[in-house]
């Protein structure tokens, strides 16, 4: 996959105490194959910092220029070169931390503090501005291609990493690229944890997945001040050869649901009917009105016309002593 990562921190190499030591840019330094981190691809742009850099350098040139014209009235080669410095040195002892940022200052290559949102002071040469962390939420992109699950079945299944730093020491003074870091344990969280499931349970457990790859994740990113938000698989990907194979198996899975359904409702059924026979045969006469309930719910149902024998109805008439005469009132 096409590699675009970008880094949330600026060189450590920089100049001490520079304006441009402090600006962000993430390299693309040993990323693995199917990551993509767009961390701090900023929608905000940082050119009134910039500006604001520009701006004391010229103030300082400007008064040291002015203070030499009043004082020896002239300005001469010595004097811009003082003035160069002076404004050099103004320009990269005051900063500007945006509201999401941390500045991570070093005195003497040694941590001193963590400093900002807002204006920020260093002293020249002896400290450094080194470095700069976004603490925003960042994204990264990263995925398992080709792994194989626990029953020898090789899936691809993409990802997206949700996390910020929390501490900007640990994540400067713990380890060099942290982004590079959340990516590569994010992809080996992922691997081995695909590793020890089987693919069914893969594609049907992504919530519980999901949580498994955070809660690794995040046990390795907490020393170094980095959290983890949320992780969520976006898609899993099995070998066509195999889809038709477990299409059936999820169709036939489902027909013997259905039928230990069917079963079961029809187990409950002749129970009932069981109980009902024992209540009607004690009694000739209740089950002659259930039959005849029986007969007009498929009357007014079905709207058709039901004949009944002459010998159903004399069932409910009294018999007079005389054999086979009705009795006379």
């Amino acid at each position: 996959m096409k590699r675009d990562t970008q880094r949330g921190a600026a060189s450590a190499n920089a100049p001490a105490g520079s304006a441009t030591s402090a600006a962000p840019a993430y390299a693309d330094r040993g990323m693995p194959d199917g990551i993509r981190s767009v961390t701090s691809r900023s929608r905000a742009s940082r050119n009134g910092a910039v500006v604001f850099a520009v701006v004391v350098f010229v103030a300082a040139f400007g008064i040291v220029l002015a203070v030499a014209q009043a004082a020896f009235g002239e300005i001469g080669l010595v004097a811009l070169a003082a003035a160069v410095v002076i404004a050099w040195l103004a320009s990269s002892s005051v900063h500007i931390v945006l509201e999401w940022e941390k500045a991570v200052v070093l005195r003497f290559g040694k941590f001193n503090r963590v400093a900002g949102p807002g204006i920020v002071f260093t002293w020249p040469i002896v400290e450094f501005y080194t470095l700069r962390i976004d603490q925003r939420v960042a994204t990264t992109y990263f995925g398992a291609e080709e792994t194989l699950t626990s029953d020898l079945v090789p899936i691809n299944v993409d990802a997206v990493l949700f996390w910020m730093v929390w501490n900007a020491k640990s994540a400067t003074v713990e380890v060099e690229d942290y982004a590079s870091a959340v990516a590569w344990i994010a992809q080996t969280a992922m691997r081995k944890a695909i590793g020890s499931t089987t693919v069914s349970e893969v594609a049907t457990r992504r919530d519980q997945l999901d949580e498994l790859l955070k809660e690794a994740i995040e046990e390795k990113l907490n020393p170094w001040g980095i959290t983890i938000i949320d992780v969520e698989i976006r898609d899993i990907v099995v070998p066509k050869e195999l889809q038709a194979a477990m299409a059936m198996e999820a169709v036939a899975e489902r027909k013997r649901n259905a039928r230990m359904v069917l079963a079961e409702a029809e187990k409950d059924i002749s129970e009932m009917l069981k109980d009902a026979s024992e209540v009607y045969a004690g009694d000739a006469d209740a089950m002659k009105l259930r039959t005849m309930h029986l007969a007009y719910e498929s009357v007014e149902q079905s709207g058709g016309t039901l004949v009944i024998p002459s010998a159903f109805s004399e069932g409910f008439v009294d018999n007079a002593p005389g054999e086979g005469s009705p009795s006379k009132g």
